[in-house]
């Protein structure tokens, strides 16, 4: 396969799963903003630092007024990551490799292109809010499941996949990161019910609060809830799950190709970092320094994933 056409369809993967896991990220910053109504503006003040967007999001404003930062995350063109920066993004790469894709997969990210732009035209409003960020992973999830029923399961589909895996490792641990506080809060709140909701609108936001309770039962403390969002690799948005997948997609490329590129041995050594780990030893090392490392290898992968296949050569 074509550098170029591998790096469309990564990148078409990692734009749609960005799209969406921005749209979890304001739903979570909404969510506990609620609880924290004295301190609302710091919450979404730690949503734009999550996403890497403070310092874009500060050159046209001047607080950090929730609509503000709903809409910037959502409809703001100019905005990188923003759903419709992302949407757009994808729906672009996926007409450069649209010889590579089944019908139905171009088709479910085109219809996606189409209703989430028309969806942000105007101004989201909180009434608007909940059914506007339904609808993001709602079609998200229709392009991964075309994906997942039409497409070979070859190079085209592990391209496609290490996209969507590398995105979702990273996003997991900026929205642990994000939260490092609520995870560890002072004595003050510990089993108030701001306390409670604040945890678990932290599994809501990566679809894993029932899954949470199947598992853990129905008390939530910190460290089950880290444990379970980092180590446990029956969670499909666990870090552990993700590096996971990311290896294997890059073993079946490796045999394919006849070759064994320097990512694969790099996310050997990452994977390996989650065998055999104790939550206690995360913590006691420091969750906070653990999650900013993982944000870092996961960042390091991709580039080196880019250079051992070409996508801009």
């Amino acid at each position: 396969m074509l550098g170029k056409t591998a790096g469309g369809l990564f990148w078409l993967f990692r734009f749609l799963e960005r799209a969406e896991n921005t749209a979890r990220l304001v739903e979570t910053g909404w969510r506990i903003a609620l609880t924290r109504q004295n301190a609302a503006a710091a919450e979404w003040e730690s949503v734009l630092n999550t996403a890497g967007l403070r310092t874009a999001y500060l050159e046209n404003h001047e607080d950090f007024d929730g609509s503000a930062v709903i809409n910037f995350l959502l409809r703001d063109k100019e905005c990188p990551s923003s759903v419709r920066a992302s949407i757009n993004a994808a729906r672009s790469n996926a007409r450069m490799v649209r010889t590579a894709l089944t019908s139905e997969v171009w088709e479910a990210v085109n219809e996606c292109w189409m209703d989430i732009n028309t969806l942000l035209k105007r101004p989201v409003s909180d009434r608007s809010l909940a059914e506007t960020l339904a609808a993001i992973r709602f079609r998200s999830a229709v392009v991964r499941g075309a994906l997942h029923g039409t497409m070979l399961r070859n190079d085209t589909f592990w391209f496609s996949r290490l996209g969507t895996f590398v995105e979702r490792a990273d996003n997991t641990a900026r929205i642990l990161d994000m939260k490092y506080y609520v995870l560890l809060p002072t004595a003050a709140f510990v089993g108030s019910s701001i306390d409670n909701t604040q945890w678990e609108t932290i599994l809501r936001s990566v679809s894993a609060d029932r899954s949470y309770r199947w598992i853990k039962g129905d008390e939530t403390n910190p460290r089950d809830i880290a444990d379970f969002l980092i180590l446990d690799r029956r969670l499909p948005r666990s870090l552990a799950f993700c590096y996971e997948k990311i290896e294997e997609n890059l073993s079946r490329l490796s045999a394919e190709y006849g070759n064994e590129p320097q990512s694969l041995d790099l996310v050997r050594q990452h994977n390996a970092r989650y065998h055999g780990r104790d939550i206690d030893l995360i913590f006691d090392e420091g969750l906070h320094e653990f999650l900013e490392r993982s944000i870092a290898r996961t960042g390091d992968l991709a580039q080196q994933i880019e250079a051992d296949f070409g996508f801009y050569g």
